[in-house]
């Protein structure tokens, strides 16, 4: 597995001893982390590529009608591996129109683990960036959180997407085509499709979820105060709200142009690795005091997802940012995959990740 940099400059020396696998360190790779890279990045310089209106769209579930309910269970219905229609027909499509696409580059899978942490204890696998913050998993996870649900017909878990339009190859290939953009404004391909899996698991255990698609990322600077601003409304309109999670997509590329997917089997079917981001208030971040609780939180939750699903998550990247992890005591970004993986597998890992959260969440249900 190659060394990692941040393909910004200034990021080049902070990002190298970040996700260095213990055994290999020689082969310097360009690693375009989106949610590692707040106002800048490869990804992002073609801005212009959208020509789009702002969109505002929130599913809701408050309420949860029969009709829903029943709508949500024939969704969820089978197996977590089974692909949903719409995505085998994108495939479908896909591999039509795909003849002729030029093979500019290589796709290679990769599945992050032990090798990747710098803190293990059992399942738990932590790659702490920090300065100055330790960190001893089974102590953090002895203590536990104080989230309390006390209602789970009110909204509780916000989803969001500050770089929404992050999209997912849709045949899976050793190979991309450099033509074939990497982001997408239609949502049923892109970051969206997978935050719509993520919600719709939460709600299947009875939990009411808002899920807001609003396009945060049509420019990629301020993408983060957009959505700020997009979390603050829905924390105004719904108090009760105490779990946000910023859905994205990773991006890892070799400086050969070889793409990086995050990748791991689950019960017989390939499903992308989500690696959980929470933040460390040290150096020049402040005003972030609830950081130890979102540490907690983020530990509790690559538990349940391990227990479930092991080998989905990546491990826990503990960092010094802020990423509107402030906002509440259980905020968190998650990675889904990257670039490289398909959607798919992509879909698949959300869907085993919705189903880790809920299980995390039920503990933490008053009676």
């Amino acid at each position: 597995m190659p060394e990692y940099v941040m393909s910004l400059a200034t990021a080049a020396v902070i990002l190298s001893a970040i996700f260095v696998p213990r055994e290999i360190k020689n082969k310097a790779v360009i690693a375009c982390a989106c949610a590692a890279l707040p106002e800048g990045g490869r990804a992002y310089i073609r801005e212009a590529l959208f020509n789009l209106p702002e969109t505002d769209v929130i599913s809701e579930s408050a309420g949860l009608s029969a009709q829903r309910q029943t709508e949500i269970s024939d969704e969820r219905s089978g197996d977590a591996a089974e692909t949903p229609k719409d995505i085998l027909k994108l495939m479908e499509d896909a591999k039509k129109s795909s003849a002729d696409d030029k093979k500019d580059g290589s796709i290679k899978p990769w599945t992050y683990g032990k090798s990747s942490a710098t803190s293990i204890f059992g399942n738990v696998l932590v790659r702490n960036a920090t300065d100055t913050k330790a960190i001893n998993i089974e102590k953090v996870l002895k203590e536990g959180t104080d989230l309390k649900i006390k209602d789970k017909s009110k909204p509780s878990v916000l989803i969001y997407h500050t770089h929404t339009t992050e999209g997912f190859e849709l045949l899976d290939r050793d190979w991309y085509a450099a033509d074939k953009s990497s982001r997408t404004a239609d949502s049923s391909r892109n970051i969206v499709r997978v935050g719509k899996e993520i919600a719709k698991e939460l709600e299947a255990a009875g939990f009411n979820v808002i899920h807001d698609e609003t396009v945060h990322d049509l420019k990629y600077s301020g993408a983060y105060d957009r959505s700020r601003e997009t979390v603050r409304k829905h924390l105004e309109k719904h108090p009760e709200i105490q779990v946000t999670i910023d859905v994205h997509r990773d991006a890892i590329q070799e400086n050969d142009g070889t793409k990086i997917k995050p990748i791991s089997e689950i019960g017989g079917k390939k499903s992308a690795q989500v690696m959980i981001i929470t933040g460390a208030q040290e150096g020049t971040v402040k005003d972030f005091q609830n950081w130890e609780s979102n540490l907690r939180f983020a530990l509790g939750l690559q538990k349940s997802c391990e227990d479930m699903s092991p080998g989905l998550m990546r491990p826990v990247f503990f960092c010094q940012r802020k990423y509107n992890m402030d906002m509440t005591k259980y905020s968190l970004l998650v990675e889904v995959g990257s670039e490289a993986n398909t959607l798919e597998e992509a879909a698949y890992a959300g869907r085993l990740f919705g189903r880790g959260l809920a299980a995390l969440l039920e503990k933490h249900v008053s009676a």
